[in-house]
């Protein structure tokens, strides 16, 4: 295998981790109106992810970073043509950044508690479902190819990537994502909120089960590997079987498994994907390859001496940070009165 093979991989990797870990943040967020009946049960759903959420953050930098340095054409590409749905993503994150520092914040300033809460608990939502869906759609039409000239250059628009199929996959990433998020409730919970979200996950997997069979499908039909076959019917497996593991009270394997499935499903695209990185649907010679988009030797080197050094560092810390905050948390662990 060949370092630009190499980095594709660790690419593909890096954007798997982003998205296994912030995609129950992502989840979290947006339970709030559903599970949250009162301020106390939203500071619970919050504090399950307050250690942790910028960390997991941390990832799509990563990830960004490694594209923009072992395929820089891909980069421009990708950043030119997504500008757009990447700007709405951007903000939508920082929205949400500012709006767990600020939300309790209310009364230093003289604010009506109830209203200040209100608006920055609803910033956390729309900041969790945004990314979620427009990830999908990215992601969706990376995969399926859009519209490129010989100078690798996007032609199309923000309606070009709202087609059928690339609103499909950002169904699959926003119920995913939200059934990821709920299972992880569960697992760091104790009391009603946890038998609320064991009871929510369920419906909405029931229908992240139909919208990803859907697209996995299509995926196939139109980009069809061996490797990316067998990553599909694990997917569809491991999603299956994280419903029933949620639904007979085992949370902790249910999230493992839906560790697997977000592994597997994304991993899959990437199968679908390979050698090219964005195909075009303009002309096939017009694609952008794993050959054509690529850095020079050296670069990726240097690179690669890199990473050795610092994935397993990363994963060291994150492992320990998980370790250190691995405590459920209940309405008695939030103190009364308190901000």
């Amino acid at each position: 295998m060949q370092l630009n093979e190499i980095w594709f991989v660790i690419v593909g990797f890096l954007f798997i981790g982003y998205f296994v870990l912030d995609g129950f943040d992502f989840g979290v967020g947006m339970a709030l109106p559903f599970l949250g009946k009162d301020d106390t049960d939203r500071r619970v759903l919050i504090n399950t992810i307050g250690p942790v959420w910028d960390l997991n953050e941390t990832w799509v930098v990563v990830a960004g970073a490694s594209l923009f340095a072992a395929f820089p054409e891909w980069y421009a590409s990708l950043f030119s043509g997504f500008y757009l749905p990447l700007l709405l993503i951007l903000t939508a994150l920082i929205l949400r950044g500012v709006a767990f520092e600020y939300r309790g914040k209310g009364h230093t300033i003289g604010a009506d508690e109830k209203k200040w809460k209100f608006r920055f608990d609803w910033m956390i939502v729309i900041g969790s479902a945004l990314p979620a869906l427009l990830w999908g759609v990215a992601f969706a039409n990376i995969v399926q190819g859009v519209p490129l000239n010989k100078n690798h250059v996007f032609t199309g628009n923000l309606f070009t990537l709202l087609n059928p199929y690339g609103l499909l996959g950002g169904l699959v990433t926003l119920t995913l994502f939200f059934t990821h998020g709920l299972v992880f409730i569960t697992l760091k919970t104790d009391g009603e909120i946890k038998m609320r979200a064991r009871v929510l996950a369920t419906r909405v997997g029931a229908l992240t089960t139909v919208l990803a069979s859907v697209f996995l499908i299509w995926t196939l039909s139109a980009h069809f590997s061996v490797f990316g076959f067998y990553l599909t019917v694990l997917a569809a497996l491991s999603l299956v079987a994280a419903l029933f593991a949620n639904h007979f009270g085992r949370e902790g394997i249910s999230f493992s498994l839906l560790v697997l499935t977000i592994i597997t499903a994304v991993g899959s695209l990437f199968a679908g994907l390979f050698p090219n990185v964005l195909p075009s649907t303009t002309d096939p010679a017009f694609s952008l390859t794993i050959e054509n988009s690529s850095s020079s030797q050296y670069t990726l080197n240097v690179m690669s001496w890199v990473a050795v050094v610092m994935i397993p560092l990363v994963l060291l810390y994150q492992g320990w940070t998980y370790w250190v905050f691995r405590q459920r948390v209940s309405r008695n662990s939030i103190p009364a009165g308190s901000h």
